[in-house]
């Protein structure tokens, strides 16, 4: 059996340049949907897939990651003394669920670099990479489905969804090798090419935020330069890995939604907040009130 799954890296160093003027005096993986941070939806998979050792890649300004995951005693007795259990709960339950070792990444130097600050923490062990922009709803949890693909495969797994072809050159895309033997939605991995062209795609299966890495991809990204724009990026380490070892992309089972773009994260929040059940009902009339109006402005 290969080397169980103990722990996950979440890099946050990132600027959220995107979401400027809302990110100049917050870490965009703390905005919310609903009530959540984004960046605890990732943390909340990696647990219930049997992953608690959580390693935050951060950068300056990002503080308020690190006191979210912490214990705040004044919050818990205010909310203690005002009799506000469930609230309590759920603080204490945030602080209680994960282990969590930080590392700071300097300069934000690209998703290998990120990646690369790791080594130390993560030692001898196969690992799991979650983007906390990539949320995904899914049953059993993402990175669960993706370990026990790694279970069968021994080998390193990469999360890849189907997109369409206009939307390609905005992802890395998998080149699959045929393999027959393998389980509906796993392809052993042939090649990788970042952001290809419509016309140069070699599939429509595109990379998202989910990695099980082996820790042979540290002399990989050591090895590998830095690209045009002077990063170090994951998926060039990984075309090296794939030099010495097979790798194998699969096709998760959710529904994903990617936060790190204006619309994707208002879709994610509707999405959400449609599925709690005190806020499902009345935000429906809502939206189709917004929907009626709008057509009756038309």
């Amino acid at each position: 059996m290969p080397a169980p799954i103990r722990k996950a890296v979440f890099p946050a160093a990132g600027l959220g340049t995107r979401f400027l003027p809302a990110t100049k005096a917050q870490p965009k993986e703390m905005l919310p949907l609903v009530d959540k941070p984004t960046i605890q939806y990732g943390v909340e998979e990696a647990v219930n897939s049997g992953v608690s050792n959580i390693i935050l890649v951060t950068g300056r300004g990002k503080n308020a990651i690190e006191d979210h995951f912490d214990v705040s005693t004044e919050l818990e007795s205010f909310l203690e003394s005002r009799g506000k259990r469930e609230q309590l709960d759920e603080i204490r339950k945030i602080s209680s669920l994960i282990n969590v070792a930080y590392v700071r990444q300097g300069e934000p130097l690209g998703l290998g670099h990120a990646v690369l600050v790791t080594k130390a923490l993560i030692a001898d062990e196969p690992f799991a990479v979650i983007l906390g922009d990539d949320v995904i709803d899914a049953e059993p949890p993402a990175l669960k489905q993706m370990i026990d693909v790694y279970q069968q495969v021994d080998s390193p797994v990469i999360a890849v969804e189907r997109v369409p072809a206009d939307q390609v050159s905005s992802y890395g895309i998998v080149d699959l090798e045929p393999d027959d033997d393998l389980p509906a939605g796993v392809h052993r991995i042939r090649g990788l090419v970042e952001k290809p062209s419509r016309s140069e795609a070699p599939s429509d299966l595109a990379i998202i935020g989910r990695y099980l890495l082996t820790p042979d991809i540290f002399p990989a990204l050591e090895a590998t330069g830095r690209d045009q724009s002077g990063e170090i990026q994951l998926t060039n380490g990984m075309r090296r890995l794939l030099e010495t070892r097979p790798l194998y992309a699969f096709e998760v089972n959710g529904v994903r939604h990617d936060t790190g773009n204006k619309l994707g994260y208002l879709k994610a929040m509707v999405y959400f907040a449609l599925k709690r059940p005190d806020l499902a009902e009345p935000f429906r009339e809502y939206l189709e009130s917004v929907v009626v109006t709008g057509a009756r402005r038309r």
